[in-house]
């Protein structure tokens, strides 16, 4: 099983959201959680994984099927291989068990190891990194995700449930 993750914000309380799926082609999930974190650190520039890593771990608490690769929105290095992001706090923090790859939008001017993806109709690359797997063979896996657009369904989803604040 994989899972797309993804966090969204509003004052001290995050909102994080995973997509469970089996097929990098899938178009729908098998499976969606959603859970609230209370309270959440403070952004530090540079240290951004502070503030979220503990919010995916606290959802990832919440799955009960063992997942082989975690997709974050974002980086797993911030340098070649040399300056820990997001996905490589979390690789480590799971025991480098399983595989996690970053799919970024936007460029990091340190992340040289990062490899461009174009999808549909975009100009604009996804920039995608990853630990405990081949970046390569990640990039090709984000390339056949489902969507005819730049942001693969999946993904797009995740983000989609992390913006929904239920009260």
């Amino acid at each position: 099983m994989m899972a797309c993750l993804d966090v969204a914000y509003r004052g001290p309380e995050a909102n994080v959201a995973a997509v469970l799926f089996r097929s990098w082609g899938n178009s729908i999930g098998e499976r969606e959680i959603v859970t609230k974190v209370a309270t959440v650190a403070e952004y530090r520039p540079g240290q951004f994984y502070r503030r979220e890593l503990p919010c995916l771990l606290a959802l990832l608490a919440l799955v009960e099927e063992p997942l082989e690769t975690l997709i974050v929105d974002g980086y797993v290095w911030l340098g070649k291989e040399s300056q820990p992001g997001l996905g490589a706090h979390l690789y480590e923090a799971l025991g480098r068990s399983t595989a996690v790859i970053g799919v970024a939008k936007s460029r990091f001017a340190g992340a040289t190891g990062a490899v461009p993806v174009l999808r549909g109709g975009s100009k604009r690359p996804l920039l995608v990194t990853a630990a405990g797997l081949d970046v390569t063979v990640a990039a090709r896996h984000i390339g056949t995700m489902h969507g005819k657009h730049r942001i693969p369904t999946l993904l797009k989803r995740a983000d989609q449930l992390s913006r929904e604040w239920k009260r």
